[in-house]
């Protein structure tokens, strides 16, 4: 058995896509209509049709329990982005306890959707701020060859 994507419904196909590819930069890998896969490979299906295809049961949304997790290293310039358009937070953005910054925010139809930083920028950033490698591993939980090697990718960019 393979996994291949998770996949959200939403209500407004043209709204949601929109907001996928305009705000998150996303770009459409397969569009069937009431079911769209992007790069990355996760999938928006039409609520009304999805429902058909599970038997009329009942979908909820807004749950709070499943959230679509992207990075991005710049998160202010989005949250900024975000705001903008305003869109609905479940949080501004903050430092998780390993120092990643993340932000956490609705789609269009309450569908959680988390950015954060990638571990290769964050373990720059916080030898950018004077962190020794051994204590970026530590503080992330990253090998320390890990931490070197997104250290010198950020140092040559």
């Amino acid at each position: 058995m393979k996994f291949i994507c998770p996949l959200v419904t939403v209500s407004d196909m043209e709204r949601s896509r929109q907001f996928y590819e305009s705000l998150l930069g996303q770009e459409v890998k397969f569009d069937f209509g009431e079911n769209i896969t992007f790069h990355g490979d996760f999938a928006i299906h039409l609520r009304s049709h999805f429902k058909k295809l599970v038997n009329n049961k009942k979908i909820r949304q807004g749950g709070n329990n499943f959230e679509l997790y992207f990075e991005y290293d710049n998160v202010e310039e989005l949250v900024i982005r975000l705001k903008e358009n305003k869109v609905v937070f479940v949080h501004d953005l903050m430092e998780q306890p390993w120092r990643q910054k993340v932000v956490r925010f609705y789609d269009p139809d309450e569908n959680m959707i988390e950015v954060g930083e990638t571990l290769d920028h964050l373990s720059y950033r916080l030898a950018k701020e004077g962190l020794l490698i051994e204590q970026i591993a530590e503080i992330t939980n990253m090998p320390m060859e890990f931490v070197k090697n997104a250290i010198k990718l950020f140092s040559n960019k």
